[in-house]
């Protein structure tokens, strides 16, 4: 809030992305214009927005060459959507390689006319290093991080790292994931979570099965929903907006085109409501339907809830440009480890003997709240792994970040809102940009000063 470039990091479960989420309220509260994004299409829904990819431009570029630049340049939609915001949110930042965010960032410094990082965007990078890394691109070293890209030394970012936990409440279980987190698993860890190998769970409840690999999960879920003997309800997603754009939204949300339920499902939410009694990743069982053949969710708590459609939006420059409108819910008695990245899990049942990559093995037991809510099928060595090189720059984050802690300690509570005051009024009243009720003649006249 007083305008300095972030990164916004901390564990699995620290509350990276609700506090995120405060702070484009905080924005938009305040009529600043916020680009949102994240490196995926998962995480850009929990905080209605797009993939940086799509409100870049670069789509899958590695580089940007100057036709590349200059064909972006000349497209007033992407001139707009660089030029008007204020502050550029990047989330999941782990898995956006280093040398797309040095495009991204040559891309806003041309169009922006500026040669500020970033062309002058306050920029929120956030992500946790310690979880799936960035795919390997043919050509590209495979840790591509954005850590190592020349845009990350320009933006001079103030690391603030969250060190509380709001997911895990087990000590037992937080201390197996701080052992793999620092490098430091010992015996002690592994007779931890042996005691879960093939562990005993809570009467009446199926836990979610997590696989490393897609192929398996489609397949399971449809086997089990057609071994019940009920009648079937259908829910169509409803959509509005341009085409490729609801296409990437679907992309992103977990709630299915076409969902399929019958009594007896076991289902999981995909979108927060905390007002209702659910977050994403609450897993419950289809109890009933209500007179308007809405689903009938029991909880494991004994709550029941109706579950009524929600919505997921694809926002830019305070604009609703698209929005899928579905029943909350997908069939759980399977999923990917990479489509869990954000979830919180009371049950889940894993085979970690076939975890393939640094941090996989992590991403998956962090998803759960306990040790008790695990059911272990198997584990390999590559599970307790996560990278050498990470676990080096967390302690340089950590200890950057007691130096931010440090300056903010030094600063007295009115003089903190004198700044945050004078960073608002400062990108306030600063030219807007390009304003939607401009002409394809006023944009050219307003940055190329022709017709």
């Amino acid at each position: 809030m007083m305008g300095n470039n972030i990164y916004l990091t901390g564990q699995a479960g620290s509350g990276k992305t609700y506090l995120l989420n405060e702070y484009v309220k905080f924005l938009k509260k305040n009529k600043v214009c916020v680009a949102v994004t994240a490196s995926t299409g998962i995480a850009a829904t929990h905080l209605n927005g797009i993939t940086i990819h799509s409100w870049s431009g670069i789509k899958v570029k590695k580089e940007m060459t100057d036709h590349d630049i200059a064909r972006l340049n000349a497209n007033p939609v992407t001139r707009r959507r660089i030029q008007a915001p204020k502050v550029l949110v990047i989330d999941e930042v782990s898995m956006f390689h280093s040398y797309r965010l040095d495009a991204v960032n040559k891309l806003c410094k041309i169009i922006r006319n500026n040669a500020q990082p970033f062309g002058g965007l306050q920029v929120i990078l956030c992500g946790d290093f310690f979880q799936l890394p960035p795919v390997a691109d043919e050509g590209y070293p495979a840790a591509s991080f954005a850590y190592k890209s020349d845009a990350w030394t320009e933006l001079d970012l103030k690391v603030c790292y969250l060190d509380e936990q709001h997911r895990q409440w087990d000590e037992e279980f937080l201390r197996v994931l701080n052992d793999i987190r620092s490098r430091e698993v010992n015996e002690g860890t592994f007779e931890k979570l042996a005691k879960r190998l093939n562990g005993v769970l809570p009467n009446d409840v199926y836990p979610t099965k997590l696989y490393s690999h897609n192929a398996d999960v489609d397949a399971i879920n449809n086997f089990e929903l057609e071994k019940i003997d009920k009648p079937e309800f259908t829910y169509q997603m409803v959509v509005r907006g341009k085409k490729k754009l609801v296409e990437a939204l679907k992309k992103g949300c977990l709630a299915p085109e076409n969902l399929v339920l019958k009594e007896g499902a076991v289902v999981m939410f995909v979108k927060n409501n905390p007002g209702k009694g659910y977050i994403n990743g609450t897993l419950g069982k289809v109890v009933g339907f209500d007179s308007d053949n809405y689903p009938i969710v029991k909880l494991h708590s004994g709550k029941e809830i109706v579950v009524v459609p929600g919505s997921w939006i694809l926002e830019e420059n305070d604009k609703i440009l698209a929005e899928i409108s579905q029943i909350p819910l997908r069939l759980a008695w399977a999923i990917t480890v990479h489509k869990s990245q954000g979830m919180s899990l009371d049950v889940a049942e894993m085979d970690l003997s076939k975890a393939f990559d640094y941090g996989m093995g992590y991403v998956a037991l962090s998803r759960l709240r306990s040790l008790e809510g695990l059911r272990l099928l198997g584990i390999n060595e590559m599970a307790f792994r996560v990278n050498d090189e990470i676990g080096e720059m967390d302690m340089v984050f950590k200890k950057l970040s007691k130096e931010v802690a440090s300056e903010l300690g030094q600063i007295g509570t009115e003089e903190l809102k004198l700044r945050h005051s004078t960073f608002l009024k400062g990108i306030i009243s600063k030219e807007s940009g390009i304003k939607s009720a401009d002409t394809l003649k006023d944009l050219y006249n307003k940055f190329f000063g022709k017709k």
